[in-house]
């Protein structure tokens, strides 16, 4: 049970579900204490302990029958209600039936017709014969096709067949036609509960498998490698690592917010004070600073946009105390304000209202047109204590890039900061107008992997 709880915590992650340490040690204190001979008592516990947002209860839901028992009904058992007599004429007819058969086919009409359904062993056994996925791919359709080679294992296709055998047997035995057909159909209803448990057991195995690749992966390999080069399963996996980056990253910025408190020596309003000392400096004076940025983000959305742009948001997500406002504009062929999405949804619904709300198009950037319409409507964001960032690789479809409202916006604002997933020898080749747009810049920082990007987004703290 220890082993299946620890599967499940990590599939829950694996899922995208948040799950501390610390909820981790309160889960198994729960079950310390609660015990799993109640089974609902026991999900309740689970559920307290590692579950606290109203989103994650569907998947909390899906997984645990999954790994605490088959979220299939059982398999009844057809013979329950059949009289010794036709009893012994079922017997009679399979044994004579079974004769020819292959072994996992004589296993499939023994679970279907007497209600014994396969063992957590057999089960095992069968996804072992079965293999892993010969594409390779870990996603949600190689359950599918695990389930189904399980299925192929066990002779299903010979299946029907098999069974309107035994009906005629039976039938020639003299069996009422009735309980006949009331055979066929609980034997009907036991294969789709079988075929349910094989499809479970193999998404089970699946999301186990996934999770072992994930800790045997060299976690600052993914780290450093580009964005749009990841799998599903590297993506989620990098998902929960926003999270540690995040808090390395809030570490460091109230280690910053620590040291700024004091501030720097100001010596002009040092002296000032100090002149009915005659110059001598009793009183120090220091300069505030203000550690917490103002923050105006344009993010290009554009389809090879859209891996890094999602991982921004997650760090800006997870840093939010640390910045003092944000308003956050997207854009391919126009702007348009995101700040109302990013606040009031929840942040995986929000990244994809993000990212979908303008749909992208073949060859439809115009980062231009954008920064003219940032400048018409939403110029009152921009002031003095404003970093400005943009999201995007400067490429601009050959339109107008506007440099002169670029650099107007820049003046306005505190300093501007351009991330570029793109390598710098990609500048300018093309339709980019990175390098016309670099030198308006405050800073430019590469930002084509995750480490790239949590190193940026900390400076931009900084």
């Amino acid at each position: 049970m220890e082993e299946r709880i620890v599967k499940f915590i990590a599939a829950l992650r694996a899922a995208g579900v948040r799950v501390s340490v610390a909820e981790s040690q309160d889960a198994w204190r729960a079950v310390e204490r609660l015990g799993v001979a109640n089974r609902d008592t026991f999900r309740l516990s689970l559920r307290a302990t590692l579950v606290k947002d109203a989103d994650a209860l569907p998947t909390f839901e899906k997984l645990f029958p999954q790994y605490f028992g088959s979220a299939a009904s059982p398999l009844t058992n057809p013979q329950g209600d059949l009289s010794p007599e036709d009893q012994q004429k079922l017997q009679e007819a399979l044994e004579q039936l079974m004769q020819d058969l292959a072994r996992q086919l004589q296993q499939l009409l023994e679970w279907l017709l007497s209600g014994r359904g396969p063992t957590g062993d057999d089960l095992q056994k069968l996804a072992e014969q079965a293999g892993a996925d010969p594409s390779g791919r870990l996603t949600p359709s190689s359950a599918r096709r695990m389930a189904q080679r399980m299925q192929d294992l066990l002779g299903w296709d010979q299946l029907q067949d098999l069974l309107d055998q035994l009906w005629e047997a039976l039938a020639q035995a003299g069996m009422d036609p009735a309980t006949i057909e009331q055979l066929q159909a609980q034997a009907a209803e036991n294969a789709g509960r079988l075929a349910e448990q094989l499809g479970d057991f193999a998404g089970q195995q699946v999301r186990d498998q996934r999770v072992d690749q994930a800790r045997h992966r060299p976690m600052q390999d993914l780290l450093d490698r580009p964005l749009d080069s990841l799998s599903h399963a590297d993506m989620d996996a990098l998902r929960e690592q926003v999270r540690r980056l995040a808090a390395r990253l809030r570490s460091r910025a109230a280690l910053r917010q620590k040291r700024g408190k004091q501030g720097k020596l100001d010596p002009k309003a040092t002296l000032r004070r100090n002149l009915r000392y005659q110059g001598v400096p009793f009183e120090m004076r220091f300069r505030q600073r203000r550690l917490k940025p103002k923050l105006v983000v344009i993010l290009d959305v554009s389809t090879s946009m859209r891996p890094v742009v999602e991982f921004f948001l997650r760090l800006l997500f997870e840093l939010q105390d640390q910045v003092q406002k944000t308003r956050s504009f997207a854009f391919v062929d126009h702007l348009e304000d995101v700040t109302a999405d990013l606040q009031t949804r929840h942040l995986d619904q929000a990244i994809t209202v993000v990212l979908t709300r303008l749909p992208a198009g073949h060859y439809n950037t115009d980062l231009g047109r954008s920064l003219r319409q940032l400048e018409a409507e939403h110029l009152g964001a921009l002031d003095g204590r404003t970093t400005l960032i943009v999201l995007g690789d400067g490429r601009n479809n050959f339109n107008d890039p506007a440099l002169d409202t670029f650099g107007r916006l820049g003046r306005r604002a505190r300093r501007v900061i351009w991330l570029n997933p793109e390598y710098p020898a990609q500048w300018g080749s093309g339709d980019s107008d990175m390098l016309a747009y670099a030198p308006l810049c405050s800073a430019v920082y590469q930002t084509r992997s995750l480490s790239q990007l949590a190193e940026a987004v900390d400076r931009i703290l900084g």
